[in-house]
């Protein structure tokens, strides 16, 4: 292999009884055994018993005996077939051990500040891992993350490159344009006032990108958002980033369905089924209550509004009268659900947006128990029996409001009660795609804005609304979505000036300012630019997933914190002043702010 090792710690096996080796690697444990040493030798591809008997060679026992765990080491010996009732059979090496005689510790180590066990390590504080990153990347678990985002990542190139895409890089250090986050900044030392922005996503270089006619393009893309971190967000994340010409959603649709085919295979998850089913954004939240089902379980969303039409009860029948809706969802077996559990779901439901919360427990002598019933007709507990399909232990729980938020509410508590009622398979993948989303929606302040981005193409059956009715165009976009969690998104764009002048002018944008942070785009739509359009997956979110981590910060080799800093390396961290003089920048200290 190499002139420091001739194998590594995970390849030896019974057939390499008798040969000569050179071992490199990392103490993992030292065990003395009434005068012989054993040390499990520690490297990325696994481990190797090594032992030291006195007998053998006295020097390389004295060696051994000062070794720690962490100390690097070089051994050299000659492999033996273990006892057979000292095989272990945990670990490819298991039938193995090297008898050394020779041993060179290569670099000592300080005790680290946290066991490098995995199911010791994941105990400790998730912010000591991270300041001591390098300790946190040897454990088993994250390097077998990490070799498995290598080989997801170079399947998704095979592919790609399969099917006739070319990697192309595009800038890291670019213009600040709208993407729906902060940008981060760079000041130019050499044009003075003006800043670079690091790019959100390379949306308009891979637009412009079918304008030069590369047909199909794809990258594994670098973006950068200063927004609010959750554990599926980071401030600098990967994106599988691509963009065809002359294609339909169907085309899109196709590729994607492909790639992840070969990625659940990569990932050891087996095939799926194609084509991946497809669901509107009407339907889906209609259904599910989010753009982002989780379609592993049942207790969909019913829409029981024609059958409080004539109520009685008059909280429903207020609500139908004034346009909203009654719906309900089945939670199988929550019947028995505590008081304590029906006060938060209801707490939950009034952050939502509704007013409160009504439900009805099936008792086990079939009786329904709930405050409402009794304003019910005969006719409608039947319909709402074979509407629902309610058996002893059910809890239907109910959301008379307006549309949106009765679905939203009861998109929420459906997940919760999915988990409470453990019908959620947890080892599932269940894809979908969302399709037909609306072109804009309403800001916290009012004001009509993308729901994707400004160069999303509307639905051509829908033109004519957009600028009488624009709430009602449909957009040509579309969402993969997996066990609940958006993969990622994309459209057909605006491929006409024309249409994207006016898409912008819809969203109320100035005309100096479509100019100066969109002209460069209009510009090269004006010179023949094809039909085209794109999506980017996060490849972060889809690892996270893949392996089963609680955290993409579990499958990035040096993740942000939750506060955006990098522990290991102490930043972001203050620079020095004439860095910031050469970049004409002052900075000015709030002196109530905190300073940390």
């Amino acid at each position: 292999m190499s002139t420091m090792r001739t194998h590594t710690c995970g390849v030896l096996r019974k057939e390499d009884d008798g040969q000569q080796v050179r071992l490199c690697g990392w103490v993992d444990t030292v065990r003395d055994h009434g005068g012989v040493i054993f040390i499990d030798l520690r490297d990325r591809y696994g481990r190797t018993q090594v032992i030291f008997d006195p007998d053998d060679s006295r020097e390389a026992w004295a060696q051994a005996e000062k070794c720690r765990a962490e100390y690097v080491i070089q051994v050299e010996g000659v492999v033996e077939l273990r006892p057979g009732d000292m095989a272990n059979k945990k670990i490819a090496t298991g039938d193995i051990e090297v008898r050394c005689n020779s041993i060179r510790v290569l670099n000592k180590s300080n005790t680290p500040p946290f066991p490098l066990e995995d199911a010791q390590a994941i105990k400790v504080s998730e912010d000591l891992r991270l300041t001591y990153r390098y300790l946190d990347l040897r454990r088993v678990g994250m390097q077998k993350n990490i070799r498995m985002r290598h080989k997801i990542t170079q399947a998704v190139r095979a592919y790609l490159d399969g099917a006739e895409f070319v990697e192309i890089e595009t800038p890291i250090m670019t213009k600040s344009t709208p993407e729906g986050a902060r940008d981060y900044l760079i000041p130019s030392r050499v044009a003075p006032g003006t800043f670079y922005a690091l790019p959100q996503a390379p949306q308009q270089y891979k637009q412009l990108l079918m304008v030069a006619g590369m047909d199909r393009y794809f990258q594994i893309a670098r973006c950068f958002r200063d927004e609010d971190l959750r554990s599926d967000r980071q401030p600098e994340f990967s994106q599988i980033d691509m963009e065809m010409s002359f294609i339909t959603p169907e085309d899109i649709f196709a590729v994607v369905d492909g790639m992840l085919v070969e990625i659940m295979k990569t990932a050891g998850h087996g095939d799926i089924q194609t084509p991946i089913q497809r669901i509107t954004y009407a339907e889906a939240m209609d259904r599910y209550g989010s753009d982002k089902p989780d379609i592993r379980f049942g207790m969909e969303i019913n829409d029981l509004s024609d059958l409080f039409e004539k109520t009685d009860f008059k909280v429903f029948g207020r609500v139908i009268e004034g346009g909203g809706v009654v719906k309900a969802i089945n939670a199988k077996g929550l019947g028995g659900a505590p008081i304590r559990v029906m006060d938060d779901w209801t707490a939950m439901a009034k952050d939502a947006g509704l007013g409160g919360l009504a439900y009805i427990r099936v008792q086990e002598d079939g009786t329904w128990k709930s405050p409402i019933v009794k304003f019910f007709s005969d006719a409608e507990k039947a319909a709402l029996q074979e509407r629902l399909g309610m058996e002893v232990g059910d809890l239907v729980l109910f959301a008379a409001d307006s549309k949106e938020k009765a679905n939203v509410a009861l998109g929420r508590l459906r997940l919760l009660a999915g988990e409470m009622a453990g019908v959620i398979d947890k080892k599932a993948f269940a894809f979908t795609w969302v399709t037909d989303f609306p072109l804009f929606e309403r800001n916290d302040e009012g004001r009509l804005q993308s729901m994707h981005h400004p160069f999303t193409s509307p639905r051509f059956e829908d033109l004519a609304l957009l600028d009488e009715a624009p709430e009602t165009v449909r957009a040509q976009a579309y969402d993969i979505v997996l066990n609940g969690v958006e993969l990622g998104g994309g459209s057909i764009r605006i491929h006409d000036p024309a249409l994207q002048e006016r898409m912008f002018k819809a969203l109320q944008i100035p005309a100096d300012e479509i100019k100066d942070r969109f002209g460069h785009l209009i510009r090269g739509l004006g010179f023949g630019a094809p039909p085209h359009g794109g999506i980017a997956l996060g490849l972060d979110r889809l690892l996270m997933l893949m392996v089963g981590a609680e955290t993409i910060r579990d499958v990035i080799a040096f993740p942000k914190n939750q506060k955006a800093q990098d522990l290991m390396m102490n930043a972001p961290a203050r620079v020095d002043a004439q860095q910031l003089k050469d970049v004409y920048i002052e900075v000015i200290i709030d002196e109530d702010a905190d300073e940390n």
